[in-house]
């Protein structure tokens, strides 16, 4: 997973939090509720885990990280997954790697950024008409309206909501 960290409105780290968790522990905040992560596929917030105890893997196929849940499909999608070579759980695990390397879809995009700016920007100015204008596509007008705002805040709306050229502005 990987997070983007803001203190107050500016970027403090970026990346995989095990490489910087222990930086970011060190800090000496005024306020630790000035701290924000994001989660850099959703625009979630997330918690960071600051707990130093090793993590403790379950029973099973821990080198793997495999974890068995139920499905429910139609008979004919499990004919066709008996079938395909590997049967179900690799042909699934396949299908899961293949979407996932497409990347997000515009709509999920967009969704990111606008769970972000939720948080980062509702009370701004310009919030609502960014969000229509991000919506709509209309990304010069997002630009123009985002100009009031910090401008980490603003780059990392449109680093989520247009990933494919960086969010440059």
């Amino acid at each position: 997973m990987s997070v983007t960290v803001f203190y107050k409105d500016e970027v403090i780290a970026r990346g995989d939090p095990r490489s910087f968790v222990d930086s970011v522990r060190k800090l000496e905040l005024a306020r630790s509720s000035d701290l924000l992560a994001f989660d850099d596929e959703s625009g979630r917030q997330v918690d960071l885990d600051f707990d130093p105890a090793p993590v403790t893997r379950p029973r099973g196929r821990p080198a793997l990280g495999v974890e068995a849940r139920e499905v429910t499909l139609l008979p004919r999608h499990w004919e066709w997954l008996a079938a395909q070579p590997g049967g179900a759980s690799v042909t699934l695990r396949k299908l899961v790697e293949a979407a996932r390397r497409e990347g997000r879809s515009p709509a999920e995009c967009r969704d990111a950024a606008c769970r972000f700016l939720t948080v980062m920007a509702g009370d701004r100015p310009g919030y609502e008409e960014a969000v229509r204008a991000l919506y709509a596509g209309d990304r010069e007008n997002f630009d123009a309206l985002s100009m009031l705002w910090p401008r980490a805040v603003a780059d990392h709306a449109r680093l989520l909501a247009w990933p494919a050229d960086g969010g440059a502005a």
